[in-house]
């Protein structure tokens, strides 16, 4: 714009400096005025184009705010999401802890009853063989008492009613010490097979 002036003074100083240099001068001016305009144009179009690019410019850097501010939203969005999936993880990792102890705790005390089992089991079974053995040898000293009872009824059985009362009678005695001897062996045989706890 101040171009414009600055030559339109000029135009102006030279059309009064004669006739003659008027008309070379007025071509030679209408010439600078139509170079001026010319410029004046490009140079509007440029400022135009200068100011286009501005605002496109400008257009992409609010858009690129936007995008900045969305950006920074997600990213917090994510960091919250992370942060959260990690207490989560670390939860979760603490629950299982908790588990395993509880895990390893019931399998020390199953241990502990297993192993306690084991040995009343081993117990049991020592005294269940040492009942065996004990009840074979009570079954064999039966055996010998059934025989040694046997024996004894026979030999009464086998006494005739005479012996029986020459037993009795206290004037032959002699047959009743031998018969008391008897009975005092079978007595004594008796008491052998007596089982001992």
């Amino acid at each position: 714009m101040r171009g414009i002036l600055s030559l339109a003074g000029l135009g102006l100083c030279l059309a009064w400096a004669g006739p003659a240099l008027a008309e070379n001068e007025t071509a030679r001016l209408r010439e600078a005025l139509r170079s001026a305009t010319a410029q004046v144009r490009s140079l509007e179009d440029q400022r135009a184009a200068l100011q286009a690019k501005l605002t496109a410019t400008e257009q992409e850097r609010d858009t690129a705010k936007k995008q900045n501010t969305a950006l920074r939203a997600e990213v917090k969005e994510v960091n919250q999401a992370y942060r959260q999936a990690v207490k989560d993880f670390n939860d979760r990792l603490a629950e299982r802890d908790d588990t395993l102890e509880k895990w390893k705790s019931a399998y020390a005390e199953a241990a502990s009853v297993a192993r306690a089992k084991d040995a009343e089991r081993a117990k049991f079974e020592g005294e269940a063989k040492a009942f065996r053995a004990s009840t074979k040898s009570c079954e064999a000293k039966n055996g010998k008492l059934v025989k040694i009872s046997n024996d004894v009824v026979t030999k009464y059985e086998a006494m005739d009613p005479l012996e029986k009362v020459l037993d009795h009678d206290p004037l032959f005695g002699m047959q009743r010490v031998q018969h008391q001897n008897q009975a005092q062996d079978f007595r004594d045989q008796i008491l052998d097979q007596k089982a001992k706890p």
